[in-house]
């Protein structure tokens, strides 16, 4: 029932943020809109923890925080060794393992991995994750887990 509440919520958020017009016509056509999508929803059985991951609210926008500082320092990181030339660049592919127990905080780990620049994250096993690295260094970054461990506490 939460999770309905939630999406309830969020979608009247985003209905309102988008129309920008609150006359009664439009407010019940946007609520008459809002009740079916939840009825449609509700009975494909798609609204769970994963859909409406209410668990991240908490902790997400401190994490959202130190990824925005991630993602800058990591861009300033790679544009120094292309200034710098070939040879201080060193592709590297490695598996690193991850610490996280849903899926959900797997995913997010690895689109974190992945944003930042210099990284991508190529595949995801249970508990491995495939990580392709511009830099040899960004791999140690990864492997001493202040990502890992940051991504792991949104779950707790």
């Amino acid at each position: 029932m939460k999770h309905t509440i939630s999406l309830f919520i969020t979608l009247a958020a985003f209905w309102l943020l988008n129309s920008g017009h609150y006359s009664v016509l439009i407010l019940s056509l946007g609520l008459a809109s809002i009740a079916l999508i939840i009825y449609i929803a509700n009975k494909m059985d798609v609204v769970d923890q994963e859909s409406q991951p209410l668990y991240l609210s908490r902790k997400i926008f401190g994490y959202y925080f130190w990824l925005i500082i991630e993602i800058i320092k990591a861009n300033t990181t790679v544009v120094k060794h292309i200034w710098l030339g070939k040879k201080t660049i060193s592709p590297t592919l490695k598996k690193i393992k991850v610490t996280q127990q849903t899926d959900m905080g797997k995913v997010i780990y690895a689109n974190s991995i992945t944003l930042t620049p210099g990284t991508v994250a190529i595949d995801i096993n249970e508990d491995e994750i495939l990580v392709h690295a511009l830099i040899a260094e960004d791999l140690d970054s990864l492997e001493f887990g202040e990502m890992d461990r940051r991504v792991t506490s949104l779950e707790n």
